[in-house]
C-alpha cells in the first residue's frame, strides 16, 4: 500500500480527492497536514490518520512516500517544493503555481527527484474532449481555426462558493483561475502552442473585486483562434463546444455533440459514438507510482496551463493584446 499524506484541506475538492485515494485499494492516508492546525487535526481524525502541525517533519517520515497538496495556490510553491525535495511523490489540484517562474523552479526539483508527478485536469478525461482530440488528429474539420469552451457555473451569484474563496491572497485568482483553468489547459492540448492572449475579466457580485465574468481569446501558432470562457455567475447552460475548421463543424448542442463534415461519406450531421472516459487523475498518479511511468497529466502540462493564466490577467489587468511568452 502506498502510504500518502493530505497536504492541506484548503480546496473545495479536498475531501474528494482523499475518497478517490482510497477508492483506489493500493494506497492509505496515514497523515495530514495542514496551515490551519484545527482543521487539519478534525480532518485527520476523521480520517484516521496522525496529524503533523510541521511540514517539514512530516516530509521527513518513512511512513509519507507521497503528498496530495490541496493548499492555497499561494503557497504551492513551497509546499510542493519541499515534498519533491523530500523525495515524495506529488499530485497537486490545479494550478501547479501562480507565475511561471515559480512553476519552473518547481519543476526542476521534481525532475531531480525523480519522483512521479500528477496534476488534476479532469476535463482532459472527458469523452467529448478525447473525442475532439481524435477528430483534429483525423483531418476531418480540415484546417481548424476556431475554438469556444465555456466552463461556468454560478457560486458566486448563488453565493454558495466557501466565503475564502474569495481572498485573492490565497487564491490567486478568480473565476478565471479556478473554474477557466479547464479551458485555459484543453485548448493547448487540442490546439498546440499559443502566441497572443486578449483578456476581459470583470466583477459582479463577488467581493473585493475578484473577478467572476471572463473571457480571454487566445491566437496560436497555428493561426486557430480560442475564446476561452467563465463565469460564477451563470445558473445554466454553463458548459458549451464549439470546434469548427474549414471542412466541418464539431459543436454540443445542449448535452448532445454533434460533428458535420464534408470529409465523411455521410450527409448532415451525425452523432459520434463517444469514447470511454479516460483514467481519472488520482487513478493515473496511483499507477504512476507503481509503474513508475509518468502519468498522462505531466509537469509540462502544468507548466502550460500557468503560462496560459499568468498571461491572461496580465491582458486583462494592461488592457493589452500580451504576447505569450512560454
Amino acid at each position: 500500500m502506498i502510504k500518502v499524506a493530505m497536504l492541506s484541506r484548503w480546496h473545495v475538492h479536498a475531501i474528494g480527492y482523499a475518497r478517490e485515494i482510497l477508492a483506489t485499494g493500493k494506497a492509505q492516508i496515514t497523515w495530514v497536514w495542514d496551515e490551519d492546525p484545527e482543521r487539519g487535526k478534525e480532518w485527520a481524525k476523521e480520517l484516521g490518520a496522525g496529524f503533523e502541525p510541521d511540514l517539514d517533519k512530516l516530509l521527513a517520515r518513512d511512513d509519507v512516500e507521497a503528498v496530495a497538496v490541496d493548499a492555497p495556490t499561494s503557497i504551492h510553491h513551497d509546499v510542493i517544493l519541499k515534498a519533491a525535495q523530500a523525495g515524495k511523490h506529488i499530485f497537486t489540484e490545479k494550478v501547479l503555481c501562480p507565475t511561471v517562474k515559480e512553476c519552473k523552479s518547481v519543476a526542476d526539483a521534481i525532475r531531480k527527484a525523480g519522483v512521479q508527478f500528477t496534476i488534476s485536469f479532469p476535463h482532459r478525461t472527458f469523452p467529448i474532449n478525447i473525442y475532439a482530440k481524435h477528430v483534429i488528429e483525423q483531418g476531418w474539420l480540415g484546417q481548424i481555426n476556431y475554438l469556444r469552451i465555456r466552463n461556468a457555473h454560478s457560486g458566486a451569484s448563488d453565493k454558495w462558493l466557501p466565503e475564502y474563496w474569495y481572498d485573492m491572497t490565497t487564491t490567486c485568482g478568480g473565476a478565471m483561475m479556478d473554474l477557466g483553468c479547464h479551458p485555459m489547459y484543453l485548448a493547448p492540448y487540442l490546439l498546440g502552442k499559443p502566441v497572443r492572449v486578449a483578456s476581459i475579466f470583470n466583477s459582479l457580485v463577488s467581493p473585493g473585486g475578484m473577478d467572476d465574468n471572463c473571457v480571454s481569446v487566445v491566437e496560436f501558432e497555428n493561426k486557430v483562434i480560442a475564446v476561452l470562457e467563465t463565469s460564477f455567475v451563470t445558473p445554466f447552460a454553463g458548459t458549451n463546444f464549439e470546434l469548427s475548421g474549414t471542412e466541418g463543424v464539431l459543436i454540443l448542442e445542449g448535452n448532445t455533440l454533434k460533428l458535420r463534415s464534408r470529409k465523411l461519406d455521410v450527409e448532415g450531421w451525425v452523432i459520434p459514438d463517444l469514447p470511454k472516459p479516460d483514467c481519472i487523475a488520482i487513478n493515473q498518479w496511483i499507477d504512476s507510482i507503481e509503474s513508475g511511468k509518468p502519468s498522462k497529466f505531466t509537469i509540462d502540462d502544468a507548466i502550460m496551463l500557468t503560462v496560459m493564466m499568468e498571461n491572461a490577467y496580465v491582458s486583462d489587468k494592461e488592457q493589452k493584446i500580451v504576447k505569450i511568452q512560454a
